[in-house]
């Protein structure tokens, strides 16, 4: 059975247009990776656990805000490694200065025997749709195509 997650993908208006939240995982393999690397936060789900619920939860986690406005569901995706990422879209407005993700310990380097923590997400910025396309996960374009059909802008 394949892991599940759930995200939140917070929007908001500005004086540009619409834009998005999106976050760039922390650690050392993702250091140096810019493009396709960024995602809407979200992490795994427990079996049972009301999947909105874990998505909040995750949003909490991985950036220290809240984001418990009225979601709209976004569907699901299925990632190049198998997980199943569920989405809701949510309206807010954050800054991506405040940033307080939770972390995890790995050893690094490795072989080194040296273990050491991380942010699990090391900096969140607000995207305009076209760039979010550019940055975000490929699987998880399909999240920024239903938000964009949801509100009726183009992208």
């Amino acid at each position: 059975m394949p892991a599940t997650s759930a995200g939140l993908l917070l929007y908001r208006y500005a004086v540009s247009g619409l834009e998005v939240l999106l976050v760039h995982p922390g650690g050392p393999f993702w250091e140096r990776k810019d493009l396709g690397a960024w995602s809407i936060p979200k992490g795994e789900a427990t079996e049972g656990e009301d999947l909105l619920a874990a998505a909040q939860r995750e949003f909490r986690e991985e950036t220290g805000f809240s984001a418990e406005g009225p979601a709209s569901p976004l569907g699901h995706v299925r990632q190049s490694g198998g997980k199943v990422v569920h989405a809701w879209a949510v309206s807010g407005d954050i800054d991506p200065r405040q940033l307080r993700s939770n972390t995890f310990e790995i050893e690094w380097p490795r072989g080194s025997s040296q273990i050491r923590r991380f942010p699990e997400v090391d900096k969140a910025e607000w995207f305009k749709l076209a760039e979010a396309r550019r940055r975000i996960v490929s699987a998880q374009v399909a999240f920024l195509d239903a938000l964009a059909a949801e509100l009726k802008v183009s992208i």
